[in-house]
């Protein structure tokens, strides 16, 4: 019996995915790397079910998307309600943006990121 419901296939994807990070991924990588010395333990391109979550700290399930154009496609956004009605029931709150946000604006970005992972920190982020 699997020791999990990730399946093979998924964890694949998400082994290339991290391979292949988009610039605003790897802006996003860096700003939650900046939390690390906190606690925030986030991971890349993480299989959670049968999704992929951009970036993942499964201990206090928190999920943070970083959407590019295919998100704005009716296709693209049937399926985010799909993968966040999915995410949410297993108790994961979900915090998106979009590219141009983040790599326009990342005070922005930087500021709700901190705002919904500082109660978790192990000390105060200064």
């Amino acid at each position: 019996m699997p020791h999990s419901n990730i399946t093979p296939q998924t964890r694949t994807r998400a082994k290339t995915l991290r391979r292949e990070l988009t610039k605003a991924e790897s802006a996003m990588w860096d700003m939650l790397r900046d939390f690390r010395p906190y606690g925030a333990r986030f991971r890349r391109e993480t299989p959670i079910g049968p999704y992929i979550a951009d970036f993942a700290w499964l201990a206090v399930r928190i999920v943070v998307e970083v959407d590019g154009d295919s998100h704005e496609t009716d296709h693209g956004r049937q399926h985010d309600i799909r993968r966040d009605a999915f995410l949410k029931s297993q108790g994961f709150t979900i915090l998106r943006f979009d590219n141009d946000q983040v790599l326009e604006g990342p005070d922005h970005v930087f500021t709700v990121m901190e705002k919904h992972v500082a109660p978790f920190l192990k000390r105060e982020f200064a």
